[in-house]
């Protein structure tokens, strides 16, 4: 059955459920705000090549989050109106009310439970199986930009109604490239058009930022893994073949 924990408890599972993941590790926050001890036992766990996702509500980034996400392979993701605080792997879960930029301060009075797998499925199940839903309802991205110097908080645009997919830009010429290509966000086979590289369940993802250089992961020409983005979609050697009738330069 599940166990009740106190401030000191919480502290002390969090840290244990980081250390002791084997194989994948999931942080539900509502704040992209770490305390140093949990980045640190995150840095090792991503070294240790785990999948680490982390989903977050709150769109205000610090530019001292940012940084530091460039500086790892975590994948992040936001869910609007998130407020749950769960962290798991796949042996124990916490519920608590806990925020990670509060671990091991014991001056706040904070309450959880903590499940296993082993001593209790059915409700880790039910835990899990609702984290996976809010993950899938998620938008994941990779923080791509310049170093930020700690002097302004980096908000990401507001989100948007998805609208009826416009051009991005000219329509790709009938003639030299491939007829099909992939989607740079999940490679799922569509037509090729480098003025139309995400599939239409990513490009509704996407077009809630609308941000042209946002990094996604493979090339939509051959589908090779590739920092592609809506701006320039092709990787180096496909654009290198094809150069003369794509209508960007990388």
């Amino acid at each position: 059955m599940a166990q009740f924990l106190t401030t000191t408890g919480v502290s002390h599972h969090l840290e244990e459920v980081i250390k002791k993941a084997d194989d994948r590790l999931v942080i539900v926050s509502p704040y992209l705000k770490l305390n140093r001890r949990v980045r640190e036992l995150l840095e090792e766990r991503d070294r240790a090549k785990l999948d680490i996702r982390l989903i977050y509500g709150k769109r205000d980034l610090q530019p001292e989050e940012i940084n530091w996400l460039e500086s790892v392979s975590i994948r992040t993701s936001f869910r609007e109106n998130l407020h749950a605080k769960c962290y798991m792997n796949e042996k124990q879960a916490i519920l608590t009310s806990m925020n990670l930029y509060e671990f091991s301060q014991l001056n706040n009075d904070e309450m959880g439970v903590l499940v296993s797998i082993d001593k209790d499925p059915e409700l880790f199940g039910d835990i899990r199986r609702e984290v996976q839903r809010i993950l899938e309802g998620s938008d994941e991205f990779r923080v791509k930009v310049a170093r930020v110097e700690p002097t302004e908080t980096v908000t990401p645009p507001p989100a948007t109604r998805a609208s009826p997919r416009e051009p991005q830009s000219k329509p790709a010429p009938s003639i030299g490239i491939p007829t099909s290509g992939f989607c740079i966000r999940d490679k799922v086979a569509i037509p090729a058009d480098p003025g139309k590289p995400y599939c239409d369940r990513c490009f509704r993802s996407w077009n809630r930022f609308k941000n042209p250089e946002y990094a996604e992961k493979y090339c939509h020409l051959c589908g090779n893994e590739n920092d592609s983005t809506m701006e320039k979609p092709a990787c180096r050697s496909c654009y290198r073949k094809y150069k003369d009738v794509l209508e960007f330069a990388l």
